[in-house]
């Protein structure tokens, strides 16, 4: 937090010059103390949230669970650059899918076109 920085916002947007010892600067590092811990201990709450979504999805989609080692881990609280994941390659059912959708959709647009070109003529 830089405090003159601060200051000089506070004085821009209300008019109000406020010193750098003002007791309010104490209140700014107490939020910011508040906010981090809340911050961190959400971000915990979301990676059991994503970790056990993760596991449902792959449970209904048929797919074997994850061994622990392979579990995403909890972001760490400094930014730290993660390595590039590993390519996975697709499971036979994954292709089957992929296959089924993009008839779907190729089905779909022929629909919507032939329909634009049917109304077009009349």
């Amino acid at each position: 937090m830089d405090q003159h920085k601060l200051r000089s916002h506070v004085f821009d947007k209300t008019g109000i010059k406020i010193d750098v010892d003002d007791p309010i600067f104490a209140l700014v590092a107490l939020n910011e103390a508040v906010l981090a811990e809340t911050v961190e201990r959400q971000l915990t709450l979301l990676d059991a949230a994503t970790q056990a979504l993760a596991a449902q999805a792959r449970a209904a989609g048929g797919l074997p669970p994850l061994p622990a080692a392979a579990m995403p881990q909890p972001v760490p609280a400094a930014p730290v650059p993660a390595p590039a994941p590993a390519p996975t390659s697709f499971t036979p059912r994954e292709w089957r899918l992929l296959g089924a959708a993009a008839i779907v959709s190729i089905a779909s647009a022929l629909l919507v076109l032939g329909g634009a070109a049917l109304l077009y003529k009349l």
